[in-house]
């Protein structure tokens, strides 16, 4: 299991399946893939944080409440497992993070000082190019 989980070992089940793709024989004999399930009504996560996840947009999120990764890429049943509670920790840390909350900041006297004089100048260079009239 990661490091540093959100989630509780007991709050995931993972069961073993036969992977896809490329592998030989071994593919139809081995259950190397891995098929999680998070039931998020089920687990121990706070209230607000489930409320969070139930409201995610997310094709891995099915209607009952229930986040199913499938993991397959690799040909050993730890690597796949540790890919899919790597992916589970991933969405769940995307989910709870809250984003900074933006302070406003003003330009200094000087810098504004500093602007007017430059549109200052850029106007008297185009009162220049000007028409004469006779």
């Amino acid at each position: 299991m990661p490091k540093n989980t959100l989630f509780k070992p007991n709050d995931v089940a993972i069961h073993a399946i036969r992977s896809r793709g490329k592998g030989g024989q071994n593919v139809n004999k081995v259950n190397t893939g891995i098929h999680l399930r998070f039931d998020i009504k089920a687990s121990s996560l706070t209230s607000e944080n489930k409320e969070k996840l139930l409201k995610l947009n997310d094709i891995r999120l099915s209607k009952e409440g229930i986040i199913v990764i499938k993991a397959d890429n690799f040909r050993t049943q730890e690597k796949n497992r540790l890919e899919a509670l790597k992916r589970l920790n991933l969405l769940l840390t995307k989910t709870f993070k809250v984003p900074k909350i933006r302070k406003p900041t003003k330009i200094s006297k000087a810098a504004l000082a500093k602007q007017i004089k430059q549109k200052i100048q850029r106007s008297k260079i185009k009162q220049t190019r000007k028409k004469v009239r006779f």
